[in-house]
């Protein structure tokens, strides 16, 4: 079981070793001996003329996992020897030959350089977290003749396994004994390093990357009773099965399954993507052909595949409710220019898609006919079809570049049997649109001030984030607007409308959550559907049956799938495919923190204790703050894993300062022309409250990260205190004019950010709020990290900030990441930017510079 809560009892043992001072191995886990033979000689010699011999016998391959599965514990005695003979257990073996696999586990508390040594009399392999590092091919008579078997290691402060696959053999008479220990190095003197066979770890950024994983695109058929789950499989070394062009290398499973019983009934290949159509348990799916793809159609209950359609020119579509057409996007590219100039035609013809303009079409399966129901230079888009087939929305998404938002959106009613078009609205904050069943109402989301602020819930003077989502109900007939979430605190992030029972499923980002919310349109009261999770995705209701399926993760598990019952309420957990996994951690206690910010705000927070942690002793901490405007989730997976902090020794402290959406629409507009004016107040007054208030915060040693905005509220707050003794900026906006000017959705993610502020009329926010206009204020040692191929933040910014610090003589650190964006994405890069994180604050929080000058040594 994985434990929550950290408790110092290992299983058998665990034994401590510094600089020169040996650790004997006193306990293995070990499994029961396998038998094996010398083959039958057909000749002397085989294909490379060389003779049998016993050594070979070594090679044998063995699951490791049978050892992982025994709960067999062997001991050494007091001089770390064990008796590994076949009679030493009570086995009653007569084979010559046979191998036991010994285990124990080695954890450091730091990064550091130590050395195994195995002195047996059998010969044996040695492997070190599944990797064959080590071979004796040679037996000896006596333990006091053995040669002993070295292997130098580079420790992180994380679990190694290690797995000794010994051969004995010779019968009951021959000595069969081995022992172990482990020794730091001398250059790590205060190193501390363990031996044990506890089979609880400590969690790692390869978990966060590894291991078997829902994907996110669960469903459930129109009668309730199927479902289709996807699992991915990410191996070590990053190769992952993402379903439908995923890496090679990896696994990816898209199974259909019953939702009564589980039972897996039938497995799509991988690469098609079926989808349900409406009223019936049928999946359709495209196939390639001779020529393009096929459409075909699958009913689940007989598993009897039918072909609707050849040639379709895309396998991105929506079918239509009576299933008698389905309506595709078509791209087409605006011309190039010729030779090697090119004129830019917008801000937003930097992106590569802009020049790529969508029109719709209709594919008719009755006359086998595709009509073009869009055409011009504009893209069109494609919200919804009327649930009697006879009308869409469509909507387009035009530049307005001299307005803020810089885009303007069109909504459309069209005629499907005629193609005329209504124009609904123009407005530049609305945002998707669909049907009620019925048709006589369309439910719309879009920011507060969509159809003229009608929604808007926010002080005199402030202006609205535009990240703060609403929810906006439409009489199709007068097209009179209703604002349904205007005193409804979390933001929209999805809805559906449920055909079965009426009601409206909201998604909301409900503060560092995300909910499920019920709302009856009938009396507009809201209902938070009781869900075991904290993080809900893929919610997906059933049309014919009150039963739904979703996903949920929470800041100790990874996402389980789970069915809901909508009339009793209750989940059914059906699948957990990260359990196995999960189960060999022992992850931090999380525990929620609020304050009261000098304005007599509530913040809300929570923190995760060390890996180890025991009372009476101080640590360091980590600090971690959002990025752009969304909470800091509670998730255990994500580019920063709070849990892979605290499992290093870390307590950590993750807070909502004000910004943040999901707490109300007053709240998020805090963020809009502030660029850190009362986030930094509210981060550098939480800190300090929460480490007076916990004694077991080192106040001296106190770190904190952040990436993007968040990355931007890293060097702005060193510009404001010296608090911090180390401090983390990922792709950190340091100048906000040339941010605004030169990232690719700089001046748009300004519309939000700096609303109706622009470098020339409002100098004094660029200027006074940009980091790097107060860079001689700066003491903390500041690590900044950028990936080379940014288009968000461009690295100019870290490079901007990194110049003026070594100008003024601080101490700074300037890591480039080799084509990334603005997330590092690439498995091997990713895990060597994660390092680069755990060694600066080793660093400077733990005084443990060696990893640091490991990876960066002076040249």
């Amino acid at each position: 079981m994985r434990r929550i809560n950290f408790l110092s009892v290992l299983i058998i043992s665990c034994l401590f070793a510094s600089a020169q001072s040996p650790v004997k191995v006193t306990a293995y886990r070990t499994s029961s001996f396998i038998p094996v033979f010398s083959p039958v000689t057909i000749d002397s010699t085989d294909v490379e003329k060389k003779k049998f011999s016993e050594k070979e016998l070594l090679k044998t391959e063995v699951d490791f996992g049978e050892l992982l599965q025994n709960q067999a514990i062997i001991e050494a005695d007091t001089a770390g020897v064990i008796d590994l003979s076949f009679d030493a257990d009570g086995s009653d073996a007569v084979h010559k030959n046979a191998i036991r696999l010994l285990a124990f586990n080695i954890d450091a508390d730091r990064y550091c350089k130590a050395n195994l040594t195995v002195t047996s009399t059998d010969m044996l392999e040695i492997y070190v977290n599944d990797k064959l590092e080590k071979t004796k091919d040679t037996r000896e008579d006596s333990l006091s003749k053995a040669k002993a078997t070295s292997i130098s290691l580079t420790l992180e402060p994380r679990r190694y396994q290690i797995v000794i696959k010994q051969l004995s053999g010779a019968g009951k008479s021959a000595e069969s004994s081995l022992k172990a220990e482990v020794t730091a190095s001398k250059t790590d003197s205060a190193a501390l390093i363990s031996v044990s066979t506890d089979r609880l770890r400590r969690i790692t950024i390869n978990d966060i990357l590894e291991g078997s994983r829902l994907t996110a695109n669960s469903s459930i058929s129109p009668s309730g009773k199927y479902l289709i789950c996807a699992t991915s499989v990410a191996n070590p070394g990053g190769n992952a099965g993402g379903g439908p062009g995923g890496s090679p290398g990896g696994s990816y499973e898209l199974e259909l399954r019953t939702v009564a019983d589980n039972k897996v009934v039938y497995r799509f290949p991988p690469s098609i993507s079926p989808l349900w159509i409406m009223d019936r348990d049928y999946v359709v799916y495209t196939r390639q052909g001779t020529k393009r793809r096929n459409l075909y159609r699958m009913d689940v209950a007989t598993l009897e595949e039918k072909l609707l359609a050849e040639n379709i020119q895309s396998d991105r579509f929506v079918l239509s409710p009576d299933n008698k057409f389905l309506i595709f996007n078509k791209s087409e590219e605006i011309p190039a220019d010729k030779g090697d100039l090119k004129r830019v035609l917008a801000p937003n013809d930097r992106s590569g898609a802009y020049r790529r303009r969508n029109s719709l079409y209709l594919y008719d399966f009755d006359t086998k006919a595709t009509q073009r129901l869009t055409f011009g230079h504009t893209s069109v888009s494609l919200n919804d079809i009327s649930p009697d087939g006879k009308k869409a929305l469509i909507a387009t998404n035009s530049d307005n570049i001299t307005q803020r938002p810089f885009s303007i959106k069109t909504l459309y009613e069209l005629d499907l049997t005629t193609l005329k078009v209504d124009t609904l609205f123009t407005d530049p904050f609305i945002g998707g649109a669909q049907y009620s069943p019925d048709a006589k109402q369309l439910l719309i989301t879009g920011s507060g001030e969509a159809f003229n602020g009608i929604a808007l819930n926010i002080k005199d003077g402030q202006i609205s984030n535009t990240y703060d989502y609403q929810a906006f109900l439409v009489d199709r007939k007068t097209l009179a607007v209703t604002p349904v979430t205007k005193d409804f605190n979390p933001s929209i992030n999805g809805a559906q409308w449920s055909k079965y029972d009426n009601m409206i499923y909201f998604t909301t980002e409900d503060k560092d959550r995300i909910s499920i919310y019920c709302f009856n349109p009938k009396n507009s009261t809201f209902r938070k559907l009781d869900l075991p999770e904290d993080m809900i995705r893929s919610f997906r209701l059933a049309e014919q049956a009150p039963i739904a399926v979703y996903q949920g993760e929470s800041a100790t598990n990874s996402y389980r799938l789970y069915s809901y019952n909508i009339k009793t309420g209750k989940s059914t957990l059906l699948s957990d495919p990260f359990k196995s996994q999960l189960d060999e951690m022992e992850l931090s206690k999380v525990t929620d923190w609020n304050f009261v910010s000098a304005d007599g705000t509530t913040i809300e927070g929570r923190y995760y204790l060390p890996y180890g942690y025991e009372e009476g002793k101080k640590y360091p901490m980590i600090v971690y703050y959002y990025g752009g405007t969304s909470p800091t989730a509670r998730v255990l997976e994500s580019t920063y894993p709070l849990q892979v902090y605290a499992a290093l020794g870390y307590v950590v402290y993750t807070l909502q300062p004000s910004g943040t959406t999901g707490f109300g629409q007053e709240f998020a507009a805090r963020h809009v022309n502030a660029w850190g004016k009362k986030t930094a107040d509210e981060i550098i007054l939480g800190t300090q409250l929460f480490w007076r208030e916990h004694d077991f915060v080192d106040s001296a040693k106190i770190g904190c990260i952040g990436a993007s905005y968040g990355g931007f509220m890293t060097q702005y707050l060193q510009t404001r205190t010296d608090i911090f003794a180390a401090a983390v900026s990922h792709a950190g906006i340091s100048n906000i004019t040339s941010y605004w000017g030169e990232g690719y959705w700089g001046y748009s993610y300004s519309s939000a950010a700096s609303a109706f502020s622009y470098p020339w009329n409002n100098p004094q926010l660029y200027h006074e709020q940009s980091p790097l206009f107060h860079a001689d204020k700066i003491n903390t040692p500041l690590l900044l990290l950028h990936g080379t191929a940014d288009t968000n933040v461009p690295i100019g910014e870290s490079i901007q900030m990194y110049n003026a610090l070594k100008i003024l003589g601080k101490t700074v650190e300037f890591i480039t990441v080799d084509k990334e964006n603005h997330g590092i994405l690439e498995y091997k890069k990713r895990i060597e930017w994660n390092k680069t994180i755990y060694a600066w604050f080793a660093r400077w929080l733990k005084s443990q510079p060696e990893w640091w000058n490991e990876l960066y040594p002076e040249r």
